[in-house]
């Protein structure tokens, strides 16, 4: 197979932008998460950035300059989407997280959506798209980026929106702090700027309220084990008695409270309402089960390690040294919690899409999408439904790009080529071979090479 070699610094730098030969990815088995069946044996084209054909093999016809990828006994499916990374540090202050792009490449991660950045944040991400539309960095594209909002009146949250708006957010974020009136106030003013809401559900607010009061998605399952409890409206009630502060020790106690009165039927009607109102729900379950599952001894031993940047490594190290046991003990019963309630929702219809939260604590950057489709899958999700969750589902998203997410003429060419089908074991998703990233071949040697650098440059 002939290798295409990006190679990569710190900034995953090209030393200079590079052409896009034709590739012919030939008698390999197209995996097309919208479809119930996988194909028979095709070939299929890329020009320049797109798919340009997808044919039986016999019917072929390939330019004789074309790079040949061999396909026999491998699988095609479209690139995977991070749909939660923060590549930004806004609070730390810390530098942006380019670091985390080769490691969202080499697991054949090539978009991700940054869900929280500010005015700077989103021109820095434009950058980082069209120099990787040059050939200048390997990295992958970000399809949506996000600005989170508040205010200490609904006046002000109406202007930080505006403020979002006019900076060219793609989506308005909310946390879980937020004020129901601020909250409220946020939708109104996102709506009439034709913006989408994603984020926290704010713990003063019932998530099936959010939903039907048309916020768009709701990360990390958030408000969901109070939703799914015996206890929510006496929860609620006296978040909102309390006023607008709110300690993140209530919050904990009232989240063991929820889960320790989880009532599944309760559970079912409200998962009954959100997939009713049409709120998309990104779970991020790879987060809660790291957290439950985590160690400083997992750290330490994990191979992961030495692709982290310093600063990163430090705050890692740094949060597991606060842990109690009392946090560990919320760890495990909310984790408990969530995977019953992402399996009711599953089985609800409700809409899942995978984001992972990453570089959160333990989650790290790209291999962290493939915990995501086990979990998935763990919750009920067939191994097909899980794929959609990652490719032709992020379309669910206002904004999102539709040219992805399917292998089919005219597509984008992000695509991962596997040693096994991901319909059959979705672990085999991590059996890549070569991705094509924007329309350019990586060969594993490419890839390996890719990590080999990230390393180096992570190196004391």
């Amino acid at each position: 197979m002939s290798a295409v070699l990006l190679s990569c610094s710190t900034a995953v730098a090209a030393p200079a932008p590079l052409a896009r030969p034709s590739i012919a990815i030939v008698d390999v088995t197209v995996v097309d998460p919208e479809q119930v069946h996988t194909s028979m044996p095709r070939t299929v084209l890329v020009e320049d950035r797109r798919i340009v054909a997808v044919v039986e093999p016999r019917k072929a016809v390939i330019p004789e300059h074309a790079l040949r990828v061999d396909g026999r006994g491998r699988y095609l499916m479209p690139g995977l989407v991070d749909l939660h990374v923060h590549l930004f540090n806004l609070a730390s202050k810390r530098p942006p997280n380019d670091w985390t792009f080769p490691l969202f490449v080499a697991n054949g991660v090539t978009a991700v959506r940054e869900m929280s950045t500010n005015a700077d944040g989103v021109k820095q991400a434009r950058r980082w798209n069209d120099a990787r539309s040059r050939g200048e960095i390997v990295a992958p594209r970000i399809i949506a980026a996000g600005i989170a909002v508040g205010g200490a009146s609904p006046q002000a949250a109406i202007d930080a929106v505006d403020a979002a708006a006019d900076a060219g957010a793609d989506f308005i974020k909310v946390f879980s702090e937020l004020p129901q009136a601020q909250w409220q106030a946020v939708l109104a003013e996102a709506r009439r700027r034709g913006l989408p809401v994603a984020g926290h559900v704010p713990a003063q607010v019932a998530l099936q309220a959010t939903a039907a009061a048309g916020q768009h998605d709701n990360e990390h399952l958030m408000q969901a084990v109070e939703a799914c409890s015996s206890k929510e409206s006496a929860l609620i009630a006296g978040r909102a008695a309390g006023g607008e502060a709110l300690s993140t020790a209530q919050l904990d106690a009232d989240t063991r409270q929820a889960a320790q009165h989880f009532d599944a039927k309760r559970c079912r009607a409200v998962a009954a309402a959100v997939a009713a109102a049409g709120q998309v729900q990104i779970p991020t379950l790879v987060l809660p089960h790291t957290e439950a599952e985590g160690s400083a001894a997992a750290l330490a031993n994990d191979p992961r390690w030495i692709y982290l940047r310093a600063d990163e490594r430090l705050r890692w190290q740094r949060a597991q040294a606060t842990l109690t046991a009392d946090d560990h003990a919320l760890f495990r019963e909310r984790w408990s919690a969530l995977r019953r309630i992402a399996a009711i929702f599953h089985r609800a219809d409700v809409v899942m899409l995978a984001g992972t939260d990453t570089p959160m604590p333990g989650v790290y950057p790209g291999y962290s999408l493939h915990d995501e489709l086990e979990l998935l899958v763990a919750a009920g999700l067939s191994p097909r439904e899980a794929l959609r969750a990652a490719t032709s589902l992020s379309a669910h998203l206002p904004g999102v790009d539709t040219n992805s997410g399917a292998i089919a003429a005219g597509r984008r060419a992000d695509l991962v080529l596997l040693d096994a089908d991901p319909t059959r074991d979705i672990r085999n998703t991590r059996l890549i071979r070569a991705v094509v990233l924007d329309g350019r071949l990586l060969t594993r040697e490419a890839l390996d090479a890719l990590l080999a650098d990230a390393a180096r440059a992570q190196a004391p």
